[in-house]
């Protein structure tokens, strides 16, 4: 049995890069999400203030392990029965899992190569900036198995790319090219097979070198403006900003802006 673990961790300055390595093809279970969210809570201690996702096989994920869905097949379990309830904790797994990475308060890049399927691209999904190289083939595949997206790639392709896009992509299956996913908003950026990882680290700098503070207030507001709309978002601002007033990176920033003007500060990330 192979003593490789599931995810390599790589911290170089403030940036932590995180390797999946769940062979062969990085499927979508309990495993590879404990994994990663025992390998974010050390980032997050650790003090990184950018987070690069990547893998280090022939693809970034080819989906959710089968095994994840074999336990659930057969008659609908009646309401309150222990297999509803197993299903329910395995629904509420998923959403937790999701959230997390959507509610860190670390940028988190996607950097995607080879297949980018079902659960993988529900996982990148929750990231903050998805980059992928232009030969990545990406879709929601869960109707070739009879199924649909179960770990929220719907709901979170409506808030990208709009309804009539996000039903597409999960009713008909298609693998669709980088480029044209770019093009819709449902990823930020397509790049050369060859440039993929330089550019990646490049964006992930740009992050990190960032005002973390402000950052992470930025990801808590989008995610309710997301999730709970504008009004919501707008009643929780105030209280989301005060971390801001009291960050030493604003104390840097405006020091450096009456010295050099804008885009010379340094920030240090507290």
């Amino acid at each position: 049995m192979s003593s490789e673990p599931l995810i390599a961790r790589e911290v170089r300055g403030s940036i932590t890069t995180l390797t999946m390595l769940y062979r062969p093809y990085n499927l979508i279970g309990t495993k590879l999400m404990d994994a990663l969210l025992d390998e974010l809570k050390v980032a997050e201690e650790a003090g990184a203030r950018a987070i690069i996702l990547r893998s280090g096989l022939r693809h970034f994920s080819a989906g959710a392990d089968l095994e994840y869905f074999e336990t659930r097949v057969g008659t609908p379990p009646a309401d309150g029965d222990k297999d509803a309830k197993q299903a329910g904790r395995a629904n509420t797994y998923t959403i937790d899992f999701l959230q997390r990475l959507e509610t860190l308060p670390i940028p988190i890049i996607a950097s995607l190569h080879g297949v980018c399927l079902g659960g993988g691209l529900e996982l990148a999904l929750a990231c903050d900036y998805i980059i992928a190289a232009s030969s990545t083939k990406i879709g929601s595949v869960e109707v070739t198995l009879g199924l649909h997206p179960l770990m929220g790639a719907i709901q979170r392709q409506v808030q990208r790319i709009g309804v009539a896009r996000a039903k597409e992509m999960s009713m008909l299956g298609r693998r669709y090219d980088a480029a044209t996913l770019e093009r819709w908003g449902l990823i930020n950026l397509s790049v050369p097979d060859d440039k993929l990882e330089s550019v990646t680290w490049t964006i992930a700098e740009e992050f990190a070198h960032g005002p973390t503070v402000a950052h992470a207030a930025t990801k808590k507001l989008a995610y309710i403006a997301a999730n709970e709309g504008v009004r919501a978002a707008d009643e929780a601002m105030t209280d989301i900003q005060k971390p801001i007033w009291k960050s030493e990176d604003l104390k840097i920033g405006l020091k450096a802006f009456r010295k050099n003007g804008p885009g010379a500060a340094r920030f240090e990330g507290r």
